[in-house]
């Protein structure tokens, strides 16, 4: 027995040691395959300076600049793990080969799968952009560009130049320049472009490896991203002449533009909230005007409001119990669109919410208080205000209509310093035309008596005779327009006076028709938008001073 308990004993602590072994070489086993997984895989440097370096290239197979080319594949090695960025908008190839070239990331290596499409006697070239960048930074590789030649002579010459908006002047990136041998011109607007590039964050661009020959440029900024110029919101530029390239060529300087849409459509058409009917078209409308078809009585009483660009419409309407409108738009007296809104579920309150300028609730002596309405107003009855200066009423103050706003009134008074005021609108005392009212509204507001405005007067030399051009007042950020003023070359001064203080610049625009507004292009009759010239410094206008400054606009003359 005690021999069978000996070797019982002796069988367990064999059995304990194999599974420790084994126990042991699984662990090591564990240890050895996390160890090659953590060599296999790309790890990011710990400590040490941050990696600035992009990838650098040590082989390209074929070398660039190849000609004669008839290789299926391209491969370029770089000197460390490489990937891919933003691939579809970094990388362009150029003409294009009509399938796109398939790119594949290998560790160091990029492999470009070339398709079966490529045209003789062609140099093509393929631009990567920032899109070539090292796997663990994403420091880009930046504008490389590989080229060969399926003849037996690399294309040379080069087209370079700048971009920028026909109206505000501000150069203009990602915009494509696309161009098109005068002997495919018919494409245009129908077929992507072969040629092409990108503007960069100056507006600057330029066209290599292009071959002699005549051409077409033109610049678009698109939506869609295809080359094709198909959208009515996308933007466009053009030379009047084609290019004769036979020398490299700089200075090839575009503007862009939003041209008139081919067909006219009502792009928006809804009953409002307060009973408008709000229309909204896809350009101007030259002298328009709106007849209601289905309904005699709001068609004879009711009152249209365009837009001062006539690109929308607001219409309101004596008869709301209605289902839908049908409308005729008419374009110098000939119909152009007809129009059915309907009605729909809208909750309409036919309520006159009136506005206050200045509303930031200071008032001076100059401009006092307007008071206006998006809805029309018909009348303010003086009796249903309540005109407060500190607590007291006050009744010796002026309420009078705009001499030409209609719906602009303005509240005059000898406001003082020190002072609180308080207007009061009681219900009712705004009517509209329709029997509109307002609810309760009260307005607090004190004099501002800093007096921050002064004088400004230009007068504007080398005007065309028989030309008229518009004169704006605007922001710096040339967004917004104070004022518009016509001068032609009998009366070519325009005077600000008391105007409030700030910082302003002034664009001229020669109005060519004589219409008042500036006119875009069209780029299927080779025509341009009414030229514009900004008067290259800001002006401040300063609280009490007069500045009287003199500008030459000869770039405006015509040729």
């Amino acid at each position: 027995m005690t021999t069978s308990l000996k070797n019982n004993k002796s069988s367990s602590e064999r059995l304990k040691s194999s599974l420790k072994t084994r126990l042991l070489i699984l662990s090591m086993f564990i240890m050895l395959i996390g160890l090659s997984i953590q060599c296999a895989s790309i790890q990011q440097p710990t400590g040490g300076p941050k990696d600035s370096i992009p990838p650098k290239i040590l082989q390209e197979s074929p070398t660039n600049f190849s000609k004669s080319f008839t290789e299926k594949k391209i491969l370029i090695t770089f000197d460390e793990y490489v990937k891919l960025a933003n691939q579809q908008k970094e990388f362009s190839v150029t003409p294009d080969m009509g399938t796109a070239p398939q790119f594949k990331v290998k560790k160091k290596n990029l492999e470009i799968t070339l398709p079966d499409s490529l045209e003789k006697n062609t140099t093509y070239s393929i631009y990567f952009g920032k899109g070539l960048v090292d796997y663990n930074a994403g420091n880009a590789l930046v504008n490389y560009a590989y080229v060969f030649a399926t003849g037996d002579k690399i294309d040379s010459l080069s087209i370079s130049g700048n971009v920028k908006s026909a109206i505000t002047k501000e150069v203009l990136k990602e915009v494509k320049v696309l161009l098109i041998p005068i002997s495919q011109d018919s494409i245009f607007g129908k077929k992507k472009a072969n040629i092409f590039t990108t503007t960069d964050t100056a507006g600057n661009y330029k066209l290599n490896n292009l071959r002699e020959g005549t051409y077409r440029i033109y610049a678009l900024q698109e939506k869609n991203n295809d080359r094709i110029y198909n959208a009515p919101d996308e933007e466009i530029g053009f030379l009047k002449d084609s290019i004769v390239l036979g020398q490299d060529l700089t200075n090839i300087n575009l503007e862009i533009f939003k041209a008139i849409p081919k067909k006219f459509r009502t792009q928006e058409k809804k009953f409002e909230k307060n009973g408008s009917v709000l229309l909204i078209f896809n350009r101007r409308v030259d002298k328009p005007k709106l007849h209601i078809l289905n309904d005699e009585v709001n068609n004879k009483d009711k009152i249209v409001r365009f837009s001062k660009s006539s690109d929308s419409a607001t219409l309101f309407l004596p008869n709301l119990k209605i289902d839908s409108l049908k409308l005729v738009l008419t374009e110098n007296e000939k119909p152009l669109d007809t129009i059915l809104v309907r009605k729909g579920n809208v909750k309409i309150e036919q309520v006159i919410d009136p506005q206050f300028t200045p509303n930031n609730g200071k008032v001076d002596r100059i401009n006092h208080l307007q008071v206006s309405a998006f809805t029309p107003i018909k009348n303010i009855d003086k009796a249903k205000l309540k005109f407060k200066e500190d607590s007291l009423v006050r009744t010796n103050y002026q309420l009078a209509v705009d001499t030409n706003d209609a719906n602009i009134y303005h509240i005059r008074y000898n406001w003082k310093k020190d002072k609180k005021y308080q207007i009061e609108f009681t219900e009712g005392a705004i009517t509209g035309y329709f029997g509109e009212q307002n609810k309760e509204k009260k307005f607090d507001l004190t004099y501002d008596d800093s007096e921050n405005y002064g004088d400004l007067t230009f007068d504007f030399t080398d005007l065309d005779s028989n030309t008229t051009y518009l004169v704006e007042l605007i922001n710096e950020k040339k967004d917004k327009i104070y004022r518009i003023d016509k001068i032609t070359s009998n009366n070519a001064s325009v005077a600000y006076k008391q105007f409030p203080g700030g910082k302003y610049t002034i664009r001229v625009i020669r109005d060519d028709n004589d219409n008042g507004i500036w006119d875009t292009g069209d780029v299927e009759k080779k025509t341009f938008p009414e030229p514009v010239v900004y008067l290259n410094k800001v002006f401040t206008i300063r609280a009490n001073w007069e500045q009287k400054d003199s500008f030459s606009i000869s770039a405006l003359k015509k040729e």
